[in-house]
């Protein structure tokens, strides 16, 4: 009798191995929606969208959701930002600007940093 179960069979893949594999995979794949190449930005990203946090005052600049970001300049109540090459500025108080099939908008500005939403779908 063999402990700890019965060895596969030939040809498959055994259960551990296969759940191993498919959470790389899910782990990999959510990774990626992250970005690269980020200086003087934090993201916090879920599913269809992500939280950016520039730091101002710096050339501040990231990739996010397969576009890149930079951000301009800011103020009390403006943000202006380049995304996916086309810039931006945006106010505090309006809804979420649509460009290159992303939604963004101002979440928060202080003096230090800008926190900007892009997502794939208008925040709620």
């Amino acid at each position: 009798m063999i402990r700890g179960g019965n060895p596969p069979l030939p040809g498959r893949i055994p259960r551990q191995r296969r759940a191993a594999g498919a959470l790389a995979a899910v782990t990999l794949g959510l990774a990626g929606l992250a970005g690269c190449g980020a200086q003087h930005t934090e993201r916090e990203c879920g599913l269809d969208y992500c939280l950016v946090t520039f730091d101002r005052g710096v050339d501040a600049r990231t990739s996010v959701l397969g576009v890149d970001a930079r951000l301009i300049g800011a103020s009390t109540d403006t943000v202006t930002v380049q995304l996916g090459g086309e810039q931006l500025v945006l106010s505090t108080e309006e809804q979420a600007a649509r460009v290159g099939g992303l939604y963004v908008s101002v979440e928060a500005v202080n003096d230090q940093q800008a926190v900007l939403r892009v997502g794939r779908t208008r925040s709620s």
